[in-house]
């Protein structure tokens, strides 16, 4: 388990996001779906190409706990979000990683990767969010494979995830694409054994969210800290 990467979701709280990246995850998750709870905000500038800034109130992080090129990589959540508003957010925050969480078609995909891959930034991936309740689920996953990095494999719920809810994985069994893909949906401290023995060939790591949560946004770090002790054990 020790070549699991691990992403911490939902993220907001300056500290609460240091003390996360000093635990050695991966990737740190922000939403920038203004119908979470989690919503990680922006103020208008009307600037022009950039209309937008990263706001300086309790609702936009400050990212300096994550400048060195030890700390774990920033991926931004959208939800059928204007490319523009995406483009935005990549250079306000500098993403590595965008992470389409509605329904984003493949054409949108590809286009916002020719316009921000070649210059504004460099090598950043795409994620594509699959909400999973059948094998039936896993059939939209064809018209991504030739356009995203990884698939993130979430719970099918009302809501756009963080709902707290796990799926069957043994669903994932019936994926037999080549796109590698994180676990997501509902994975909390007691889980430890269960992910430890999923098996999947494409099986890139795990997503943690709602179930860490002390309150919107903010991550028991105790709980993580010893949830990944056990699991790197």
């Amino acid at each position: 388990m020790t070549d699991m990467k691990i992403k911490v979701c939902g993220m907001r709280d300056v500290e609460n996001i240091r003390q996360v990246a000093a635990l050695g995850v991966d990737y740190i998750g922000m939403i920038f779906w203004d119908q979470s709870p989690r919503y990680v905000a922006m103020i208008p500038t009307h600037a022009g190409i950039i209309p937008d800034r990263a706001d300086s109130s309790p609702l936009t992080p400050d990212l300096s706990p994550l400048t060195s090129h030890l700390s774990p990589l920033k991926v931004g959540v959208f939800v059928d979000e204007m490319p523009q508003s995406i483009i935005t957010r990549v250079v306000n925050f500098q993403l590595d990683v965008v992470q389409l969480h509605g329904h984003e078609s493949p054409t949108l995909i590809r286009n916002l990767r020719a316009t921000i891959a070649p210059d504004l930034r460099p090598g950043i991936q795409f994620w594509k969010a699959i909400s999973i309740s059948s094998a039936d689920c896993l059939k939209a996953c064809s018209d991504y494979e030739d356009c995203v990095d990884a698939f993130v494999f979430d719970t099918h719920c009302p809501s756009v995830g963080g709902s707290g809810r796990q799926f069957d994985w043994s669903i994932l069994d019936a994926y037999q694409g080549s796109v590698p893909f994180l676990l997501s949906g509902g994975i909390g401290p007691d889980d430890v054994q269960r992910v430890r023995t999923f098996r999947h060939p494409q099986c890139m790591g795990i997503d943690l969210n709602s179930r860490f949560e002390i309150a919107p946004a903010v991550k028991n770090v105790d709980r993580l800290r010893q949830f990944l002790a056990a699991l790197r054990t």
